[in-house]
């Protein structure tokens, strides 16, 4: 039976919502909600697995560490974070909710890194 990103859709009001949709070895794919939130200041992602992530809907700001200019998403951008890209969300949409699709490549699945391999 086909199950669909935006119903239900979760109220991230009050906080992000983060749902994975598959799981695999090495592989992850998210979806998350948010509506408002950003990084804390000073907080940057720093993970050592591939991330990408496509907008639906809303709108969202991402700085990138090793770009001086932060990257305004509409729905339809994607964009592939490298692993050890330091990232932050720099906002979201305020007034409607921001869906994003995640995913997250070389993830154990434990969600730490996979070990490297040899060869």
């Amino acid at each position: 039976m086909p199950a669909n990103l935006f119903q239900p859709l979760p109220d991230a009001r009050a906080g992000e919502c983060f749902d994975d949709l598959l799981r695999r070895p090495g592989c992850r794919v998210e979806r998350i909600v948010s509506h408002g939130q950003a990084s804390p200041p000073g907080f940057w992602y720093d993970q050592a697995w591939d991330e990408w992530v496509l907008l639906l809907a809303g709108s969202a700001v991402l700085r990138l560490a090793s770009q001086a200019e932060a990257i305004a998403l509409v729905p339809g951008d994607h964009l592939l974070i490298p692993a050890g890209e330091r990232h932050r969300v720099e906002a979201t949409a305020v007034d409607m909710p921001t869906v994003w699709l995640a995913v997250h490549c070389g993830e154990a699945d434990d969600g730490r890194p996979s070990p490297p391999t040899s060869g």
